[in-house]
């Protein structure tokens, strides 16, 4: 691997505390021996709105907790305590359970979203669970840890956080997480505010370019209910990253996406 840097500024660290007091005094789930997986939300079917499964009809299961605090997360909910009440401790079964009854039978894909669903090591049970019934999964990680469950993930989509995140990428984790999982099923996709954030993106394309790259135009508001003004903002900004691309020679096989769910629907939850 070539050595680059690309350094994203100091990681903040003051936890959640509430979320984090989840996360870490996971017990078994109710019903099973097996660890227990902190659910927030399950809804579906809707469409995926990012990176490789972009458009595919999925369930989401969302898990509480994350290793990051990244300045624009549009999900800060899975971490800073304000959704610690809404957590519950589950097991496989009961995820599939709620899936089932949520989705009936209008869905064939399901995707681990947070948060960071690979700080948790019980969702391997679910993911054997999901393969046994015949669906296939996806997950979104940052990187930051390894989890043998991935390698039975359909789709993978690691995204290493930019400057503008404040967060900092560990590169001794992220290469040896990509060197685990091959090149069958993984994608890397790095969401762009900026013209620091998109030299980042391209200095990740250029550490790793035999994996498919994806570039997304980053939601500067992910608090106004103005749903027009924001679908502006984000067809502006778009705009601006494709035709950033289209002006390098670094950048010619890889996809410039637009957050679909927030096009669609803004900044609503669950759906």
């Amino acid at each position: 691997m070539n050595s680059v840097s690309l350094h994203a500024g100091a990681q903040t660290t003051t936890p959640g505390t509430n979320i984090d007091m989840h996360i870490s005094s996971q017990g078994p789930a109710a019903d099973t021996a097996e660890p227990a997986i902190p659910v927030l939300e399950i809804f579906g079917p809707t469409v995926q709105g990012e990176g490789m499964v972009i458009g595919r009809k999925t369930m989401f299961v969302r898990t509480a907790g994350c290793d990051y605090r990244c300045s624009w997360c549009d999900s800060a909910f899975t971490w800073d305590g304000s959704g610690a009440g809404e957590i519950r401790q589950l097991s496989a079964d009961a995820v599939w359970e709620e899936l089932v009854r949520t989705g009936g039978s209008r869905f064939s894909h399901v995707t681990l979203s947070g948060g960071n669903p690979a700080l948790l090591r019980g969702l391997g049970p679910l993911v054997r669970l999901l393969r046994e019934k015949g669906i296939r999964t996806a997950v979104e990680t940052q990187g930051s840890r390894w989890q043998d469950w991935l390698r039975e993930i359909d789709e993978v989509t690691v995204s290493p956080k930019p400057p503008s995140s404040g967060m900092e990428t560990d590169f001794a984790k992220l290469d040896f997480l990509l060197g685990q999982l091959g090149q069958g099923g993984v994608s890397l996709k790095v969401v762009v505010f900026d013209e620091r954030d998109f030299a980042f993106a391209t200095g990740i394309h250029r550490r790793y370019p035999a994996v498919p790259f994806y570039l997304q135009a980053g939601n500067d508001d992910v608090r106004t209910a103005d749903d027009d003004l924001l679908r502006q903002q984000l067809l502006r900004k778009y705009e601006w990253l494709v035709d950033l691309t289209m002006a390098t020679d670094e950048l010619n096989d890889v996809r410039v996406l637009p957050q679909l769910h927030a096009l669609l629907w803004g900044n609503k939850r669950g759906v």
